[in-house]
């Protein structure tokens, strides 16, 4: 081999050996601030999978303490224990069509084509909390709910029929697989609640059991802690923290992923998982039909 032919493959191995190098930087430095930065909204601070107050400290992947102040948009609630909660708004949805199909590769397969009319109708921005049920417990309707639970927590562990229940108990009933897919979708359709690009710990309180965002999860977060999630309409959580019950047919569906969803595919807005079996992965929130007239 001639000396120059020699150099010529020192030189690219140069190359390589430099180009892995600053690949390696960049990958470092992608998951130092991916593990650094703060996913949680509203001044909220992230203790490991978990969105807390200042001044709470985590105690088995709960917030918990008394000696701190909640974020302004938040409501302190002491009851079953001290938390902040995001008060719930009501959203109106004028009557529309959803239009359904593969929209990448991830949906072949997966996702039916659909044209239906659907609405007008209204539904919850925020998941079912811990602290709206607690109304309902304290109006002697609802059962107390087992182990410690903050109150701006979602409500998981419930059939279907018992979420039903208490949307009713509220005016309203769960939402339709039609109703939840137009109102996580929009029109035109989006693969996520935001948009279609973007899957991001900020985002979406997912992948916090075993990573991407977090570990040691063992329940969902404070409901509506990922405001740069929030559909155009002002829908939060329609992507991860709670999977959520909706009626379809003569049965029902979880939809839009949990904190345990760890792929995309989990998380866009035409996944579902069909089950009827409570879950601490599966919450729900009320749907309403439109007042006439």
């Amino acid at each position: 081999m001639s000396s120059g032919r020699a150099s010529q493959i020192l030189g690219l191995l140069g190359a390589l050996v430099l180009a892995c190098f600053a690949i390696g930087a960049v990958i470092l430095i992608a998951l130092r601030f991916r593990t650094e930065s703060n996913p949680c909204g509203y001044e909220l601070q992230a203790l490991g999978p978990v969105c807390c107050a200042p001044g709470q400290l985590v105690k088995d992947g709960h917030c918990v303490g008394t000696d701190f102040s909640c974020p302004e948009g938040m409501l302190r609630v002491e009851e079953p224990h001290p938390g902040c909660v995001l008060e719930n708004q009501v959203v109106e949805f004028e009557a529309g069509r959803l239009v359904l199909g593969p929209m990448d590769w991830e949906a072949e397969g997966r996702v039916a084509p659909r044209d239906v009319k659907v609405g007008p109708f209204m539904l919850d921005s925020l998941e079912v909390t811990v602290a709206r049920w607690n109304l309902c417990v304290q109006a002697k309707t609802c059962a107390k709910l087992p182990g410690y639970l903050e109150p701006g927590q979602p409500v998981t562990s419930v059939t279907p029929a018992v979420a039903d229940r208490f949307c009713m108990y509220n005016g309203g009933r769960l939402p339709t697989s039609d109703e939840w897919l137009y109102a996580a979708l929009g029109s035109p359709a989006r693969r996520y609640p935001w948009g279609n690009t973007g899957l991001v710990c900020r985002r979406s309180a997912f992948g916090l059991v075993n990573g991407p965002c977090a570990e040691g999860a063992v329940a969902p977060t404070l409901a509506g802690s990922r405001p740069d999630g929030m559909t155009p309409e002002g829908l939060h959580d329609m992507a991860g923290n709670a999977a959520e019950w909706t009626r379809e047919g003569k049965g029902f569906v979880a939809r839009g992923g949990s904190f345990k969803s760890e792929q995309a595919a989990d998380l866009k807005a035409w996944a579902s998982e069909k089950t009827s079996t409570p879950s601490p992965h599966i919450g729900f929130r009320c749907a309403y039909d439109m007042p006439k007239g």
